[in-house]
């Protein structure tokens, strides 16, 4: 009689629990969880009373249980939160379609020739550059075809 058990096919899923049955970024989160509730229930318990206090350490502790224990597509909330916010706030929801014309590019390529010129033309001046013409090049300007 022979035992089977199941592997599942993907192992990068799986990740290693280190104690309680949980991960390092879990205890982590919780931790942190923790150090901020601790000191808050005790200075909103002078405040405000038992129950209010334990209301406000519990709004405190849901964003470390959420960054703990919230991952989608093996991603982890802060990701997930910096992609919405990245395209949300810094990338353009609407990107118009830039349609050049065949004037603007022939307008381009004419001022681009122009500063190539004004560029040489310093270079030439200052004595910065040899500038030797190569034979076919001489050759070109004297037999135009």
């Amino acid at each position: 009689m022979a035992l089977s058990v199941g592997v599942p096919r993907d192992l990068s899923k799986i990740k290693t629990k280190v104690a309680l049955n949980l991960t390092a970024r879990q205890l982590i989160c919780f931790g942190a969880g923790l150090v901020v509730a601790v000191p808050s229930f005790f200075f909103f318990k002078r405040l405000l009373g038992m129950e209010p206090a334990a209301l406000c350490c519990m709004v405190l502790c849901v964003p470390f249980f959420f960054f703990g224990m919230y991952e989608k597509n093996s991603l982890p909330a802060e990701k997930l939160l910096y992609f919405a916010f990245r395209a949300k706030y810094i990338r353009p929801e609407i990107r118009p379609k830039k349609i050049v014309t065949k004037q603007e590019a022939e307008e381009r390529i004419i001022n681009v020739r122009k500063e190539i010129e004004e560029l040489e033309s310093k270079a030439d001046k200052k004595g910065g550059r040899n500038r030797e013409i190569p034979r076919h090049a001489e050759e070109a300007k004297q037999n135009p075809a």
